[in-house]
């Protein structure tokens, strides 16, 4: 599936996660959404945790995982499977395609983005996904070897701290400026049907949504504020 990009274009990628402390965060509960989500159509899931990605392999053995791992360093704001040991353990739970932060903020213990994308291809073979959140990464992250592209980060560093995804400005400059066979997907603030149409208009190959499907804390919250 991840060399064939008919069975991926247009499609959804569900990101089924939930927060510390949630009692949705149970590798059951979360297994149970993967599969609810790929029987109703999803091309993907898109999991956060070794754990995670283990339980939805286990259960739904054919799917499609895009994994990643949350982890905080002192000194560093990267959280999204920042070191080369949480990419070892994303691949060694199962995941097919490997997310993490490809912006041009310090790593954690100066790790080099460059050599964890080599290392990750070289050693384990591993298909990339980079998490950015400007132009400049996202086509740094191509040439750098990363074979998928996510506007995940767009409004989330430093840099891009007062723009709001859904990152609309950026899908048609990376489109048309990054190799055909490089994947973009639009990830980050999609939260309606329409909206997801929008972003394949707008040049990406495929759409991921979380908080809009799977994110039963955040949602509620915001109806109760909504509501009070």
């Amino acid at each position: 599936m991840l060399r064939d990009r008919t069975a991926l274009q247009s499609g959804l990628i569900v990101s089924v996660q939930a927060p510390e402390g949630s009692p949705m965060r149970d590798p059951d509960v979360i297994a149970a959404m993967a599969e609810a989500s790929l029987n109703n159509g999803a091309v993907g899931v898109r999991l956060e945790s070794p754990e995670h990605i283990g339980a939805v392999r286990r259960r739904c053995p054919e799917a499609l995982i895009v994994g990643l791992w949350k982890r905080t360093f002192p000194g560093s704001s990267v959280y999204i499977t920042p070191t080369w040991h949480e990419i070892q353990q994303v691949w060694a739970a199962g995941a097919d395609v490997i997310a993490l932060d490809a912006t041009e903020r310090m790593r954690p213990a100066q790790a080099d983005l460059a050599v964890l994308i080599d290392r990750a291809r070289s050693e384990l073979g591993a298909v990339l996904m980079a998490d950015v959140d400007s132009l400049a990464n996202g086509l740094r992250a191509a040439e750098l070897g990363c074979h998928w592209v996510g506007t995940t980060l767009y409004g989330y560093t430093e840099a891009t701290s007062e723009l709001k995804p859904p990152a609309w400005s950026l899908l048609g400059p990376l489109r048309s400026q990054l190799p055909a066979d490089v994947m973009l997907v639009c990830e980050g603030g999609i939260s309606s049907a329409d909206q997801a149409r929008r972003a394949l208009s707008e040049g990406a190959d495929a759409v991921v949504v979380g908080t809009a499907i799977t994110g039963v804390d955040l949602q509620v919250a915001a109806y109760r504020r909504a509501l009070a």
